[in-house]
């Protein structure tokens, strides 16, 4: 009786899986809609994914996200017309890219407009905002870059951490405040990560150019770091809220380092030492809300090391990354995971604050108010000096 059951159930999910794959199958041979077209050329879309100057000229990185394959005709530089060269050549099919590269003797510092027609007359604008060597990734420019990325990510950490000590002597409310202080830091850190998630994926090609993927994303990864969290029994445990709100700090340099990295790479960070400076500033905080859950405990110096470097280290990978091999929608989708986890930490921090307020009583509203309009204001105060 019971392998006839399970025998009917396969029959009727095997039936209308058939039975969709048919009418699919039958639409896509049929077309019944090539009449509505009425000989009206395909929409044709291009990106430019990566720009590349170097002593040969100009190399672009362009994706096709047309409905049908296209071929890029000709290509204007400064207004003139230019030859070209395609790697690989023909036309292209939908999500495919190609190399452009084009010996035009770009000036260093000048804007230059780069304008790409397509066969069918269709044309694509690209501006260069300040001409400048990309750099290549050779030993001594990863090792600068990674020094970049400790000044930024570690540095700052550690130095926010130095509070560790005051903090083991303060009263109840004083954790509440910094404690909160943790969840409006965590806060700005949220809206940051989203609305730059946001920004890449409008600036990718348009069939990954999906806003709504990067909420479903985020969406995503804070369930799914709840779920890992109430599975391991104790998701108010002081070490493990530590290391959430490291991880998911962690997930946030990360993309200031592709925000660093590209400026570099595109010339758009001129003061880059102002802005390294202000990054280096804005994330001393951060260092206060990693140990802020550890005030109880006796942390050794290796899980504190361990805990700076999850928080900061994601800094040097970001710069790499957004320096020699950024990628618009996969950036996206980084983003948007770091969002999650800085979701499902500031949910954590909260519910901590909320029991510690049961035992300090009402007084400990006020400290929760204040420290998080005060992470708010210090972080939003502290971005201000990252404004390229």
């Amino acid at each position: 009786m019971t392998g006839d059951s399970a025998a009917t159930r396969a029959l009727w999910v095997a039936l209308p899986t058939a039975l969709i794959a048919l009418v699919a199958w039958a639409f896509v041979t049929l077309d019944p809609l090539a009449n509505l077209g009425g000989g009206v050329p395909p929409v044709e879309e291009l990106t430019v994914e990566r720009t590349v100057l170097d002593d040969n000229g100009i190399k672009l990185l362009i994706r096709a996200g047309g409905t049908e394959p296209m071929v890029l005709a000709q290509v204007q530089v400064d207004g003139a017309y230019w030859r070209f060269h395609q790697e690989p050549e023909g036309s292209l099919a939908r999500l495919n890219q190609a190399w452009i590269d084009i010996p035009y003797p770009w000036v260093l510092g000048e804007t230059h407009h780069i304008t790409l027609i397509t066969g069918t007359g269709v044309t694509f604008e690209h501006t260069i905002d300040v001409a400048v060597a990309t750099p290549r990734p050779d030993r001594d420019m990863l090792v600068t870059y990674a020094l970049v990325g400790v000044f930024v990510g570690v540095v700052p950490v550690v130095l926010g951490m130095l509070f560790f000590p005051a903090l083991r002597s303060a009263s109840v409310n004083t954790m509440t405040f910094t404690l909160a202080l943790t969840v409006g830091l965590l806060a700005f850190l949220l809206v940051d990560t989203m609305a730059e998630a946001l920004e890449l994926a409008e600036a990718a090609a348009a069939p990954f150019s999906i806003v709504e993927l990067v909420w479903l994303v985020a969406a995503a990864t804070a369930a799914a770091l709840f779920a890992i969290g109430q599975r391991t029994g104790a998701p108010y445990a002081p070490i493990t809220l530590a290391v959430s709100i490291a991880v998911g700090i962690g997930l946030h340099n990360f993309g200031e380092g592709l925000a660093i990295g590209s400026a570099f790479a595109t010339g758009a960070a001129a003061l880059g030492s102002y802005l390294v400076i202000g990054f280096t500033l804005h994330n001393i905080t951060e260092g206060v809300g990693i140990v802020a859950p550890l005030t109880k405990q006796r942390p050794s110096i290796v899980l504190l090391g361990g805990l700076a470097l999850l928080a900061g280290l994601p800094a040097v990978f970001g710069i790499w990354l957004g320096a020699f091999a950024f990628s618009p929608h996969w950036a996206a989708l980084a983003l948007a995971v770091g969002a999650g986890a800085i979701l499902q930490v500031i949910v954590q921090v909260s519910w901590l604050i909320q029991r510690q307020a049961q035992m300090a009583g009402a007084s400990s509203a006020v400290a929760s108010l204040s420290g998080g309009a005060l992470g708010l204001v210090l972080m939003y105060g502290t971005s201000l000096l990252v404004q390229a």
